[in-house]
């Protein structure tokens, strides 16, 4: 698990979509956000057009069974669109707190910190 989730991390600051989409079941289910991959990938894109620099920083890991707790740091410059925002030239740092259910090595529920409230505070 802790293999697979480097891997995660790795295509995610790769900003490789594509890549992504094969950690994540097609109908992962999230709390307080719209079920699906596509869903997902909709928001990351979202994340990544606001801020094409973004990246993720594992800060602890944590593996019980099927489950996944997460602490991240992700950070980038808003320099494009995000949140109804005009770009800000604004460096964003977060914490992101995540819990994931992986099976079949794809994500099929997740939990957390909602990262983008989170960004939307940080701008100006």
């Amino acid at each position: 698990m802790r293999e697979w989730f480097a891997d995660y991390l790795d295509a995610l600051n790769r900003h490789d979509l594509d890549e992504l989409r094969r950690f994540l079941d097609p109908a992962v289910r999230r709390a307080h956000l719209p079920a699906g991959a596509d869903a997902w990938i909709g928001d990351y894109a979202d994340l990544l057009h606001g801020f094409p620099d973004w990246q993720w920083k594992r800060i602890q890991l944590l593996v019980e069974d099927d489950r996944l707790a997460v602490h991240l740091r992700g950070g980038g410059t808003h320099t494009g669109p995000f949140a109804h925002r005009a770009p800000t030239r604004t460096r964003v740092s977060i914490a992101s707190f995540a819990m994931y259910r992986v099976e079949g090595g794809r994500i099929v529920e997740a939990s957390g910190t909602d990262d983008a409230v989170q960004i939307r505070s940080a701008l100006p």
